[in-house]
């Protein structure tokens, strides 16, 4: 006797793949059928985790600790983690205020469900990175998609803010620097937007997982310090994935309120548990071995730079392409528009025909872009901008 399947939820139903998971699974799927692509799909730097930062990890694994730690993290990342806020932004976090998750993306999701309920509306400035809406949905909140395109340099205006705000509205999401335009706000233009969400009684969930990774002077604004009123209502999201080279460590820290980082801390025990504990000991390590890790950090700056400029300049010596010059992370977002293809279309033959792997910006919420990460070797990028440019041409004809 056969029986109908049963239903899957809705949480299952209505969430969405990563858009930029899916290329980069595409492009490694064509390499290994010996295919030669040049891959500019996933974000995660080229470099490997630093030695200091291992031999750290090594030395508490070996030492035994492979037990259970405490939900939040080992007393020692938290105090680390919050002295490293006050020695960078001369903010007053206690040790408590902070929570270690496994991973940036899962602090987030976290802080989105300790401060949404369903029917909640959270406001999601597009471009955005791609996790936002689906964990928003998650939640069982409404998320609030505004456009904020290249003529405003990808960033939300006040305006946009004021316009997208009603009674539902919780929350609104920030990400300075950002993925997937490498924009960066300035200390007055988030001053701006916060005293909009302190008028409205907001919560702001501040994405800074780049905020180590900035070029040309830049400095990138830690909300929570811009005043008590921001600090009060502000959950930063931070880590070590990107800054350290450690995306498969799984390591995000999050700093909130009191009541809030209590909050997430009692969803994340019932969650995951604690993040892998002697993982932590490396983390802690990046924190307290400054030096070394600065001098990390500069190299793969120096590199990064590089590339963004040679590859924003290749970009914009394309026909029917126009690029701004990020001033963080390790992206760039052309505008493809004037070819006439959906983005999607156009990644689709890009990965075919040209054996170039990029994300259209439909996957952000912005139709018309590609993202390009450029955390990948020199040599990749040449090869690829230059299939790059082949393909365009081939559209104009």
């Amino acid at each position: 006797m056969s029986s109908s399947p049963l239903p899957l939820s809705t949480w299952a139903l209505n969430v969405s793949p990563s858009p930029t998971l899916a290329v980069d699974a595409k492009a490694k799927a064509l390499q290994a059928a010996g295919d030669d692509v040049c891959g500019f799909a996933a974000g995660e730097p080229d470099f490997d985790t630093p030695q200091h930062i291992k031999d750290a990890c090594i030395a508490a694994l070996q030492g035994g600790k492979t037990k259970y730690a405490p939900t939040p993290g080992i007393e020692p990342l938290r105090v680390a983690v919050a002295e490293r806020y006050m020695a960078d932004y001369g903010l007053k976090v206690l040790p408590s205020q902070v929570v270690v998750s496994p991973g940036g993306k899962f602090s987030c999701y976290l802080g989105v469900l300790a401060t949404c309920s369903p029917g909640d509306e959270v406001i999601v400035p597009a471009p955005f990175w791609v996790s936002y809406p689906e964990m928003v949905k998650l939640a069982g909140a409404v998320p609030k998609l505004v456009l904020a395109d290249d003529r405003t340099g990808f960033k939300l205006t006040p305006a946009q803010l004021e316009a997208a705000i009603t009674p539902k509205t919780k929350l609104v999401i920030l990400n300075s620097p950002s993925n997937p335009t490498g924009a960066i706000y300035t200390r007055a233009e988030l001053a701006a937007l916060v005293d909009i969400a302190v008028k409205h009684n907001l919560y702001i969930l501040a994405d800074e997982m780049y905020e180590h990774l900035v070029y040309d002077g830049a400095h990138a604004t830690c909300i929570a310090a811009l005043s008590k009123e921001a600090e009060a209502r502000t959950i930063i999201v931070a880590g070590f994935s990107k800054t350290y080279a450690m995306t498969g460590w799984r390591i995000g820290t999050l700093v909130a309120p009191p009541p809030i980082a209590k909050a997430v801390s009692e969803l994340q025990s019932q969650m995951s548990s604690n993040v892998t504990t002697f993982a932590q000991y490396g983390a802690l390590a990046a924190l307290k071995e400054k030096e070394k890790t600065q001098a990390a950090l500069k190299e793969m700056l120096v590199a990064f730079d590089r590339r963004r400029k040679f590859l924003h300049a290749e970009l914009n010596k394309i026909p029917g392409i126009t690029c701004l010059l990020a001033e963080g992370a390790f992206y760039l977002f052309p505008n493809i528009s004037s070819f006439g293809l959906k983005d999607v279309d156009f990644c689709s033959r890009l990965l075919d025909t040209g054996k170039v792997a990029a994300v259209p910006g439909s996957a952000f919420g912005a139709e018309g872009y590609l993202r390009l990460s450029y955390a990948t070797s020199d040599e990749i990028i040449k090869k690829g901008v230059e299939r790059l440019a082949r393909f365009c041409a081939s559209l104009k004809k």
